[in-house]
């Protein structure tokens, strides 16, 4: 059986997977709503190549975004109107118009997968208010949780002078734990001793305890394993030196044997000479020789005076090694304590502002009276936009701005007078992040 007899058949499996993979991509869009302006979708299309028996992907397709119109331009065809067709029926459309432009015998193969929908901006009584991320299935309640929740604070300063207090109570208390480690570890370098014992914090994060703990034991560690390795190096030295004056002694003894041995010599040749029986050139050869044992003998003894100069240098270089780590240790120490005295009084501080600032705060609501909030949706229509009441169970759509109002509270003093009347429901006015 040839390709041409499969291609029925293989051309029905592709559409079927091709409509399965969508339907795996997208499983809430199954509903089929229409394609929303500023919808960023991806054109697939495919074509049947009997001649070689398999599909073949133009290279025509692509992303394209959804105009504010409500068209989408592909090359070649132009601008289509989406309208309200959904992913499919587009897909189909754009088929079809490629099969009349080409004059193709037969349709391409097309599917559309929406790669990214238009957000949904959130305004009105809201923590952060703004923009954010469309996704199928978002409700009104879902939009108000994503926007950080009711605004609470009616001062939006105060609010964030709160925050600020908070977060600079929490940096406090981790640079007083890392104060109290450092310190610990300080105290074990002056005392000299081989592990560092760390106070147990109380109330602190095991974590945080864990982690600055860790990073001082390798600090410690660290910092007595340099001294040592500067100590045993000075000490090798030491020992080099000792053992280069050995040497040269023993060449000074060598020089000593071999002055005398040619002193004894010098004096049979003159004795020799005298007599006319030897030559005064040798006489001459070992007076030479006696100077260069000499000489020889002195560059020794200058040697061994210089290895000794360099031993005494090294011991005392050995001697200053710790005298300076522990100097340098007690005055770090000394520092690091006048720090924590420092941030001590700082979180004293800090928490005695965060607790005035909560017992000032009144502007929450008692318990028990706790409003949910109203919720209204303004949509984009075909001609006009629309705004409707909904609940936190609405679903959104994409390019929704929904717009949440806090009850406002009745002021006791006002309502409790003969002349008051219910005050009318006002939000602030309405921030959206740019």
């Amino acid at each position: 059986m040839n390709a041409s007899h499969h291609a029925p058949l293989l051309r029905s499996t592709f559409v079927a997977a091709l409509a399965l993979l969508n339907g795996a991509l997208t499983p809430n869009m199954a509903a089929a709503a229409a394609i929303a302006p500023e919808t960023k979708i991806r054109l697939k299309i495919m074509q049947w190549m009997p001649t070689k028996g398999e599909y073949i992907q133009w290279a025509l397709g692509g992303d394209f975004v959804v105009s504010e119109g409500g068209t989408v331009t592909i090359p070649v065809i132009g601008a289509v109107t989406v309208g309200d067709l959904d992913e499919a029926r587009l897909a189909a459309e754009i088929a079809r118009r490629l099969q009349a432009k080409l004059g193709l015998m037969e349709a391409p193969e097309a599917s559309i997968e929406v790669v990214e929908y238009p957000p949904v901006y959130v305004l009105g009584d809201v923590t952060k208010p703004g923009k954010y991320e469309f996704r199928p299935g978002l409700t009104a309640l879902q939009a108000l949780a994503m926007s950080g929740g009711e605004l609470r604070q009616a001062n939006p300063t105060q609010s964030q002078d709160r925050m600020k207090l908070i977060g600079d109570l929490k940096s406090v208390d981790l640079a007083l734990l890392r104060s109290n480690a450092r310190i610990a570890r300080l105290q074990a370098e002056v005392s000299g001793v081989k592990e560092v014992h760390f106070p147990e914090p109380i109330g602190a994060d095991a974590s945080h305890v864990t982690e600055i703990q860790n990073q001082e034991r390798i600090i410690f560690s660290t910092r007595a394993n340099v001294l040592t390795r500067q100590s045993k190096s000075l000490d090798e030295l030491r020992n080099l030196l000792d053992q280069e004056i050995r040497v040269l002694e023993e060449k000074v003894n060598g020089s000593d044997a071999s002055i005398r041995a040619a002193d004894q010599e010098l004096k049979g040749v003159r004795s020799l000479v005298e007599r006319g029986v030897a030559v005064a050139s040798r006489q001459s050869d070992l007076e030479r020789e006696l100077a260069g044992y000499h000489a020889s003998r002195l560059d020794f003894i200058t040697a061994i005076m210089r290895a000794r100069q360099e031993i005494s240098g090294t011991t005392r270089s050995l001697e200053g090694l710790y005298d300076n780590r522990h100097a340098e240790v007690a005055s770090e120490l000394q520092a690091e304590q006048a720090a924590l005295e420092q941030l001590k009084l700082k979180r004293v501080t800090t928490e005695k502002q965060l607790l005035d600032m909560l017992a000032a705060d009144d502007n929450s609501p008692p318990p028990g009276e706790e409003a949910s909030p109203s919720f209204k949706i303004i949509r984009r229509g075909d001609e006009k936009t629309d705004e409707v009441r909904a609940s936190g169970s609405t679903m959104l759509r994409p390019g929704d701005v929904i717009r949440i109002v806090r009850p406002a509270r009745q002021d006791p003093a006002i309502s409790a007078g003969p002349l008051s009347s219910p005050l009318s429901t006002s939000s602030q006015p309405d921030r959206v992040s740019q």
